[in-house]
């Protein structure tokens, strides 16, 4: 009955958590509504503002999942880069001759884009299940794990890219999937992004491996005792959190039209610090997607915001760090509160 009451409390208090989180996502667009005007208070800037965030918000959803474990993840944005890049280059080498690429002609791209799609996810996946195997199978922490395969994975993508952008990208790739929006309103990255949200809501909140990721985080052994075969369990975790980098990654490809090695490396720290700011606890057990997603819009209308009214990047950089200590120090908070009662 205690662990019963324990576990109770621990959801309710996360639930209030997400309440505080929304009002202060509210203020913050009432503030920037006041101070821009239309310029910002738009369904057009809205909607780059939905765009911007779709790729974090994919990675802080899979890092959600693994934080909630009490794991981390310090490899999505190289599984992100490395996910991209060869997705990039296997679109070029499918859609056409080396000659015909460079003439920005394309007559296999019908075979080439879906290609790249499908070799993209699957590295994500792959990535996502070598992180898996490391943690449970040589038993590293996730930490360690996660930060040997940042450098592994990461450094791959520069090898393979040397170390530039990936050029002569079929241009469909991001007339169909990058800019296009469907039924006119909504681009196909919100879209992605979106329906993301809702299975992973459904996952977390609705079914046995949404159960089963709390109560490793809330206590492994306890977890263990059940009959949770945690083992197994993570490795399906990290390789979720691997898929939906690949996915980013598609995403970036069909933004950009192309793969930047230089420009995702510190999208593990935006990702975990959406996840955190959502109310995520650092010390597993406790979380929401919801709170996730308002915790992924928060940086960026602070950053929206502050472009329009051309305040310098960093100080963006300064608002989301205060903003952040801030949610860990509630966090730290929160667990001690917890554990007085």
């Amino acid at each position: 009955m205690a662990g019963k009451a324990g576990g109770g409390l621990r959801r309710l208090v996360s639930g209030f958590t997400s309440v505080w989180i929304i009002l202060i996502l509210a203020i913050l667009v009432a503030a920037f509504s006041v101070w821009h005007g239309r310029a910002f208070l738009s369904a057009d800037n809205f909607l780059n503002i939905a765009v911007d965030a779709s790729e974090l918000l994919l990675l802080a959803v899979g890092v959600t999942f693994v934080i909630i474990t009490a794991g981390i993840d310090l490899s999505v944005g190289a599984i992100l880069v490395l996910s991209s890049v060869i997705a990039a280059q296997t679109m070029v080498a499918l859609s056409g001759t080396p000659e015909q690429v460079q003439n920005y002609t394309y007559p296999n791209q019908a075979v080439g884009i879906p290609a790249g799609i499908a070799v993209g996810l699957l590295v994500g996946t792959g990535c996502g299940l070598v992180n898996g195997l490391i943690i449970t199978k040589l038993k590293l922490t996730p930490f360690i794990a996660t930060l040997g395969t940042l450098g592994i994975f990461l450094g791959t993508a520069q090898i393979l890219s040397g170390g530039t952008n990936v050029p002569y990208v079929p241009p469909a790739i991001q007339s169909e999937f990058g800019t296009r929006q469907l039924l006119g309103v909504l681009p196909v990255p919100i879209a992605i992004s979106a329906v993301v949200v809702v299975v992973a809501i459904l996952m977390l909140h609705k079914t046995r491996f949404g159960r089963h990721t709390y109560a490793i985080g809330s206590n492994v052994e306890a977890a263990r005792r059940v009959g949770i075969d945690v083992e197994r369990h993570l490795l399906k975790v990290y390789t979720l959190s691997g898929f939906l980098a690949g996915l980013a990654g598609i995403i970036d490809v069909a933004r950009f039209n192309t793969a930047s090695v230089g420009a995702h490396t510190l999208d593990n720290l935006a990702a975990i610090s959406a996840a955190v700011i959502g109310g995520t606890s650092l010390f597993g057990g406790i979380g929401t997607i919801v709170g996730s997603v308002v915790g992924t819009f928060i940086p960026a209308v602070l950053r929206n915001g502050f472009v329009i009214g051309g305040v310098q990047p960093f100080w963006q950089q300064v608002a989301i760090g205060v903003v952040l200590i801030l949610a860990v120090f509630i966090d730290q908070r929160r667990r001690s509160a917890e554990e007085r009662m």
